[in-house]
């Protein structure tokens, strides 16, 4: 069946750093878009970042545009998500998105804290 199954949430301090990674089963991973979510508390789902089928392209938030690269190894069927400079603001579930023709699947979403 089909899986998204993020990890490398936590806690961290402003400043900080986490590496997010998410694990694709079940689909054609190397054929699909791959983005990142964050929902905060009582604020809607934004899109944070993007990566196309051959991550030759990227696309950002401007809220994190500069201190987050988004990559892909789709030998592994994973995409990450390097989140530097890591402020109160960015604390949020974090969610792996895949689309493509005909599909789309969400993770579960991993937990980022960030405070001292």
């Amino acid at each position: 069946q089909v899986q998204l199954v993020e990890s490398g949430g936590g806690l961290v301090k402003p400043g900080g750093s986490l590496r997010l990674s998410c694990a694709a089963s079940g689909f054609t991973f190397s054929s699909s878009i791959m983005r990142w979510y964050r929902q905060a508390p009582g604020k809607e789902r934004e899109l944070v970042a993007g990566i196309t089928v051959t991550g030759d392209s990227t696309s950002y938030a401007d809220s994190v545009r500069g201190r987050f690269t988004i990559s892909r190894d789709n030998a592994k069927n994973t995409v990450y998500l390097q989140m530097n400079s890591l402020k109160p603001e960015d604390m949020a579930v974090y969610y792996c998105y895949a689309f493509g023709f005909g599909y789309q699947y969400w993770g579960q979403g991993t937990q980022v804290t960030v405070s001292s």
